[in-house]
């Protein structure tokens, strides 16, 4: 059979597309590497808890357009992501706010919180931060940053915070009320039943082909489609004929025990430097669950090597200007599209995904 679209990974970006092609009347073949559709937001069913198999995914967003949109899919739960840290033997809120300081100093009023802050910003004498570690200091004093900035930052980036970039830390949202709710954005939720449904629910009317490479189905089949969009790494597409792009990737351990409940809460990270973990996700809270057991996943991050599953680009001036050569090589390709997280090397929200690929399909099918 002969396509207008042959759509390469199944995940967030791939399914908006095929969805969006099927209302515009063309006929997609998605093909997916892996045993299952969803990429990253894949929920496998354990014990009746739906687990996030390649760590959280809370769905949030400020576009109303973009809730109507995925709710067409799926009914959304009012879960809201209130993590908390972990630093040795003391537990604090995040993101920072009153319930933070009032543990650190015993303050009770945004007053005393921006005084205290303030006082150790001024005792470090830092004008013009060199590295994270500096701007990080001069933006939150050294409490802050040594309980649960320093120890989380060197684990996700597998070096001390003195070696990294200061401008990977833009801002710190410091918010001086007693409001955990991690995101400020007006919708927000977990999908009921996961994320597996959804991703099913676009892709219907897409003939799909999972365990399937797009290099070796090409070379098979050059003919099978009009267009052509690809949602792997864009350096790979190109056979790393400019070099490899970098990423930092996350193993899981995920487990599950014979309690109702482990941790009290969906995510808690663990910003102590010697423990090896940044976080641990407990998926049954994303869904308020009352399973008699329990199914946690330990996240540990580390250096991406060819062959890892690539999650979190690493947007350096470097690797952006790699990235910039391999988007002139991808302008130059006839009939194909790239999109998604790895098409265009750079970290989106899901919301972000979505307007990005609806984007994509308007000016396709416009």
């Amino acid at each position: 059979m002969h396509y207008d679209y042959l759509i390469a990974g199944a995940g967030l970006f791939g399914a908006v597309f095929a969805c969006e092609a099927k209302k515009a009347g063309k006929k997609c073949l998605v093909i997916e590497r892996r045993s299952h559709i969803g990429g990253n937001i894949y929920c496998e069913t354990v014990e009746g808890i739906h687990v996030h198999k390649y760590g959280a995914h809370i769905f949030h967003t400020s576009r109303e357009d973009i809730w109507e949109y995925v709710n067409q899919f799926a009914k959304f739960n009012h879960y809201r992501n209130s993590p908390i840290a972990i630093y040795k033997n003391e537990l604090y809120n995040l993101p920072f706010n009153m319930n933070t300081f009032s543990k650190l100093w015993g303050v009770t009023t945004p007053a005393e919180a921006k005084k205290k802050i303030q006082e150790q910003i001024s005792e470090l004498h830092i004008s013009e931060p060199k590295n994270l570690e500096e701007q990080a200091l001069s933006l939150v004093g050294r409490d802050v940053y040594e309980k649960l900035i320093k120890g989380y930052t060197e684990k996700q980036w597998g070096r001390p915070c003195s070696e990294l970039p200061a401008f990977i830390i833009k801002r710190l949202p410091l918010r001086f009320t007693y409001d955990n709710n991690y995101f400020n954005d007006s919708f927000q939720g977990i999908p009921i039943g996961g994320y597996t449904p959804l991703i099913e629910k676009m892709l219907e009317g897409s003939d799909v082909m999972l365990n399937t490479d797009f290099f070796d189905f090409r070379k098979a089949h050059p003919d099978a489609a009009d267009r052509i969009l690809f949602t792997g790494m864009i350096d790979e597409y190109f056979g790393f004929c400019l070099g490899h792009l970098q990423y930092r990737t996350v193993r899981f351990e995920t487990e599950t025990l014979a309690m109702d409940n482990y941790q009290g809460n969906a995510v808690v990270n663990y910003t102590d430097r010697d423990v090896a973990w940044t976080r641990i996700i407990e998926h049954k809270h994303f869904e308020f669950g009352t399973q008699p057991v329990t199914v946690i996943s330990r996240e540990y991050s580390t250096e991406w090597t060819p062959g890892m599953e690539p999650y979190y680009p690493i947007n350096d001036e470097k690797n952006n200007a790699l990235f910039a050569e391999y988007r002139k090589l991808a302008d130059r390709e006839e009939n194909v599209l790239f999109g998604g997280r790895l098409g265009n090397y750079r970290y989106y929200d899901m919301d972000r995904v979505i307007e990005a690929a609806l984007e994509m399909a308007k000016k396709e099918f416009a």
